[in-house]
């Protein structure tokens, strides 16, 4: 039985410009275990990883598969090797089956897809265990078994190293366990598995081995039995973090927003939202769970003046704005911030830098026929230093900048404008825990000075330590509001999947 690593990378080093994202940095991965990669945004795990997928190629470097030294210059040489990446977001085509879809790119030769290939799938999936119909079309699927199909993609493709990039960001309580009874059955077939993840609590669970990243380079591989949550946020950030979510009383009276039997389609005629009934009181946060797709984007868009309504009533201070644009809530003297799930397409223009993306809600109040940026600059200066926003220059475009940072600059942004609702669509995703629970203060400091604070998230933890109350999605209809206080992970993904206990209150006030 060959005793060598799976992986072992001795000292790669990748850089973009000036900008150094990994360092003589060293991995070994062994057969039969789940390393998690661990490390604060900009700390180059998912360019290392990218490196073994093919993606990018090392300035310097060794790699080394099973014992034997390689060259990775694309994801076909990766696939060739038995390594497969599972990006955060899907690459699946919506149209097809879960079987075709599978086969994608490695179709046996002839004219006609044979008949054979749902039988295939089949047998792969039952021998490790994953549930998947090889029939059922992409479109038609949750959350959790496009990600089976993503699984089985590199498992057809013969891949026994498995890459998972965020794997747990969308998914409720029970596909997590479910994802990590699959990830257990690999790893017990010998495979090596890596998953990055700001999921510390998860990388407790799942990983027998944890190597954290910090600026570039490789701080310490650690046994994850031999240390804890505490220890591995110190070895991220470099010294000691305060771990606890404060949820502070709610101290102002009133409410903010009423919305009444709202109800919200696609162009195409599909009822997005589905006589939605919700209050969000002034100091408040109130967080909105759900698994993905369940009208949480819907939600927000609608409120925030993007989306039309096609039937119910939307009122901010008793004054109905109904179908009114984001630009005309805005004129009408409602403060309202929205950060959006997508941060280039909607939040941020993508090819502008800090201080002109500063600009985008107020350039056209601005006086005369040009724009002044003083307040602009000094208001980047300030978000950036105090989010810590790594940055080549306040001009350069934020489209270069990374994920995490593209996130911090447009939280900045809403959060600093002081509104009186603040509308939240996953603020921490990519974010590491540092910056994250930087985050959960700014968002309690707007609570305390009575802003209204819609908080979507899919970390269900955060959820309730931080909340006052959760209300539950499920395909666009309310199964639950409850008190954070009073409930439970269990009983939310009960909700999340309208699997709602006898008895539960739909509206906790």
């Amino acid at each position: 039985m060959n005793k060598q690593p799976a992986i072992k990378l001795c000292g790669i080093t990748k850089s973009f410009g000036s900008v150094v994202a990994n360092h003589n940095i060293d991995l070994t991965v062994q057969r039969g275990e789940i390393l998690a990669l661990l490390g604060e945004n900009g700390s180059g795990k998912t360019t290392l990883m990218n490196i073994l997928a093919g993606i990018y190629q090392p300035e310097s470097g060794e790699i080394y598969i099973d014992g034997q030294r390689v060259s990775i210059h694309s994801p076909e040489d990766a696939n060739r090797l038995g390594i497969g990446m599972i990006h955060q977001h899907f690459k699946l085509v919506d149209i097809h089956t879960a079987a075709d879809n599978i086969i994608l790119g490695n179709e046996p030769k002839g004219l006609f897809l044979q008949k054979s290939r749902f039988d295939k799938v089949r047998e792969l999936s039952e021998r490790f265990g994953l549930s998947i119909d090889p029939m059922k079309k992409i479109y038609n699927m949750s959350v959790s078994e496009k990600q089976t199909v993503e699984i089985l993609k590199v498992l057809y493709r013969g891949a026994n190293i498995l890459i998972l990039d965020e794997p747990t960001a969308v998914l409720t309580v029970q596909e997590i366990r479910r994802l990590f009874d699959i990830l257990r059955r690999m790893r017990d077939e010998g495979c090596a598995v890596v998953i990055i993840t700001h999921k510390l609590d998860e990388v407790m669970e799942i990983s027998d081995r944890v190597t954290v990243l910090r600026k570039g380079e490789s701080v310490e591989t650690v046994d994850t039995a031999s240390c804890d949550i505490r220890k591995l946020t110190e070895l991220m950030v470099g010294r000691p973090v305060e771990l606890s979510i404060d949820r502070p009383e709610r101290t102002h009276s009133g409410t903010l927003l009423e919305i009444h039997h709202l109800t919200v389609e696609s162009e195409e005629g599909v009822r997005m939202l589905d006589d939605v009934n919700m209050t969000l009181k002034k100091g408040e946060i109130l967080g909105v769970a759900g698994v993905a797709g369940s009208g949480q984007r819907e939600l927000c868009e609608t409120i925030a003046g993007l989306m039309p309504i096609k039937e119910g009533a939307i009122l901010f201070n008793k004054k109905n704005i109904e179908n009114m644009t984001a630009r005309q809530i805005f004129k009408a003297g409602i403060s309202m911030s929205f950060i959006p799930e997508d941060r280039l397409g909607m939040g941020l223009a993508a090819s502008m830098g800090i201080v002109d993306n500063m600009l985008l809600k107020t350039y056209l109040d601005s006086p005369g026929p040009f724009v002044q940026k003083k307040e602009a600059r000094l208001l980047a200066e300030t978000i950036t230093k105090k989010l810590r926003i790594s940055t080549s220059g306040m001009n350069a475009p934020v489209s270069r900048m990374s994920g995490g940072n593209v996130q911090k600059v447009l939280l900045g942004r809403e959060i600093e404008s002081r509104p009186q609702v603040l509308i939240t669509a996953y603020p921490v995703r990519g974010l590491d825990i540092n910056t994250s629970y930087t985050i959960y203060d700014a968002l309690n400091a707007q609570k305390q000075a009575g802003t209204g604070v819609l908080f979507v998230c899919e970390d269900l933890d955060v959820m309730l330590e931080l909340c006052d109350r959760i209300m539950v999605l499920c395909h666009g209809k309310v199964t639950g509001i409850v008190n954070a206080a009073d409930t439970t992970k269990e009983e939310l993904g009960l909700l999340m999947t309208n699997a709602q206990r006898k008895g539960d209150s739909p509206n906790a006030e």
